[in-house]
């Protein structure tokens, strides 16, 4: 069965975590300094908060799927529903390691597709972000982030139904 996920970039980590612990009625099942994850089952969810330096406010929605197939079967649907996908293979983000597919739906919002297989000490891509960057800054959670596979890039996702998406996204 799968499980949505939501990841919210904030400017107050701790009171976040205050927040969402209440709301949720449990802490975290993943706290680092810099990032906060619950993963429960009321609502099926997995709600992740981070303070890496982008615009605060919904950084991406996506699907945690349980499996391999059920991955390839979400990939399956996305390219059905006309979205071009940016594939990720064995990447590290959000101090896990997952295989994903990125794409955007028509208003521009992206949706991450992922499968996580194991845990990682590092949240991602470390590369140095700054106060006040946009999420098309550089950093895990964004199309092509890791070094693996080579050459894609967060603006390189194309946009689905030919929308430009989020300012700065579709940039060259």
């Amino acid at each position: 069965m799968k499980r949505l996920h939501v990841h919210v970039a904030v400017e107050d980590l701790a009171a976040s975590i205050r927040f969402y612990t209440h709301l949720f009625g449990a802490p975290p099942t993943v706290e680092k300094a810099d990032y906060a994850k619950w993963r429960i089952e009321d609502p099926r969810v997995n709600f992740a908060v981070s303070s890496r330096g982008r615009r605060s406010g919904l950084d991406h929605l996506g699907i945690e799927a349980e499996s391999r197939e059920e991955l390839a079967e979400l990939e399956g649907r996305l390219e059905r529903a006309g979205a071009s996908l940016a594939r990720e293979k064995a990447t590290t983000c959000c101090y896990a390691r997952s295989d994903k597919a990125w794409a955007r739906d028509p208003q521009g919002i992206e949706w991450e597709s992922f499968f996580t297989f194991g845990a990682s000490d590092s949240y991602g891509a470390e590369a140095p972000l700054r106060a006040g960057t946009d999420s098309s800054g550089a950093a895990c959670c964004a199309p092509g982030a890791s070094a693996d596979p080579p050459g894609l890039a967060r603006r390189s996702l194309p946009p689905s139904g030919g929308n430009p998406g989020r300012a700065g996204l579709n940039e060259a």
